[in-house]
């Protein structure tokens, strides 16, 4: 399991995508989002990218932990259905 920490906005959304990205590439593919602080649109974008890394490779992620923010910037968008999300595990 990969756990991504901190902040994820639009000043370390780079560096958290190419974290993300590394662990996909290491077989990772269930994200822990529970021990992430602060979020903005930004962290749509890199689950975007990550989505996208995982396809490719034929995965599919599953992401535990996530906030109620995160759910709705995703709900906001469109993107919730496209996503595992675990709710039993939200943060």
């Amino acid at each position: 399991m990969y756990t991504v920490t901190g902040e994820l906005s639009h000043d370390n959304a780079s560096a958290v995508a190419a974290a993300g990205l590394s662990a996909i590439a290491a077989g990772q593919s269930e994200f822990d989002l529970s021990a992430m602080t602060k979020i903005d649109s930004s962290a749509v974008a890199v689950l975007i990218a990550w989505q996208r890394q995982a396809i490719e490779r034929g995965m599919q992620l599953q992401f535990s932990g996530y906030s109620a923010n995160l759910l709705s910037l995703l709900t906001l968008y469109g993107l919730n259905e496209q996503f595992q999300l675990h709710p039993s595990e939200r943060h």
